[in-house]
């Protein structure tokens, strides 16, 4: 499996850089430090600070050094520890995964990034079928009806990275998915009906994946909590990697990476996954609108 990052502006996130950061700033709120006194210490900004304590951009061992002694770590197994996972974060920053051959992807790299190093996906979605899940078609349907390419080519070098990231899911291990989808989005005919009878037809042949659970939020639920957004759940592998929330809309793109945020959501997609259908149930139903297309 390849590494993953994310970039935001100039900087970049990595899943250890994110665990690094948040143990210095555990570190930091134990000694009852702020972000400035950090900040005085390495002789930088604030807002340094903060990108290290999110893991936005790779840390000096010096600085590390620094900061240990600010904060008042005598324990000298804590800051190796910190100075190892710092070397081992630079190392995985210079690696360069498949998705940096498609600048198509725009902003859905930083997310592609993360994804191809997890280890499991929650996704609600509203509008249409999870990425992970889409064909070829359906895909290039959805990326002309955005409007938001001009050149042909550029739909189609898309089409063929939202495709390559697929393969995580026949990984091994695999990526385990636990996609809930509105009922909506499987009867909008994106696309027209040829294209969406076969992409209801691969999303039964996925369903019966043992890294698979599709669940279908059917109209009759009526009001529900997962009704104001889509979002993803990225959860990791490695030890004290926190869970990233991730939402994409027309305009910007969030992530959400504090405890509070992550269990938040976690807690929404559970409502939402309990007012869905089970996994047979919503076979049935996505076969029943598949007949009717």
């Amino acid at each position: 499996m390849t590494t993953g990052q994310a970039t935001q502006g100039n900087s970049t996130s990595t899943v250890l850089g994110r665990r690094l950061g948040g143990e210095l700033l555990r570190l930091r709120v134990a000694a009852g430090m702020t972000q400035p006194q950090a900040a005085t210490v390495l002789s930088a900004s604030t807002a340094k600070v903060a990108k290290m304590e999110r893991g936005w951009v790779p840390i000096r061992d010096p600085d590390i050094r620094a900061l240990c002694d600010l904060y008042g770590v005598s324990d000298l197994s804590t800051t190796a520890g910190l100075l190892e996972l710092a070397a081992a974060d630079r190392g995985r920053r210079k690696a360069k995964g498949w998705w940096n051959q498609y600048p198509e992807l725009r902003s859905l790299v930083e997310y592609v990034a993360l994804e191809d190093v997890a280890t499991s996906v929650r996704t609600w979605q509203l509008a249409f079928v999870p990425g992970l899940f889409q064909t070829p078609d359906y895909a290039r349907a959805l990326a002309v009806g955005s409007a938001a390419w001009e050149e042909p080519d550029e739909i189609e070098r898309f089409v063929e990275a939202k495709i390559a990231r697929q393969g995580r899911l026949g990984d091994d291990p695999p990526l385990r998915v636990w996609a809930i989808v509105s009922e909506g989005a499987l009867r909008q005919l994106v696309g027209g009906r040829d294209v969406m009878r076969a992409q209801l037809d691969h999303l039964l042949r996925l369903s019966h994946l043992s890294q698979v659970n599709l669940q279908v939020l059917p109209f009759r639920a009526g009001a529900h909590p997962g009704m104001t957004s889509a979002f993803n759940i990225v959860s990791f592998t490695e030890t004290g990697a926190m869970d990233v929330v991730y939402m994409d809309t027309t305009s910007s793109t969030l992530w959400l990476e504090s405890p509070t945020d992550a269990a938040r959501h976690a807690a929404l997609f559970d409502r939402t996954a309990r007012l869905s259908l089970a996994q047979h149930d919503s076979r049935v139903l996505i076969e029943s609108i598949r007949e009717e297309q």
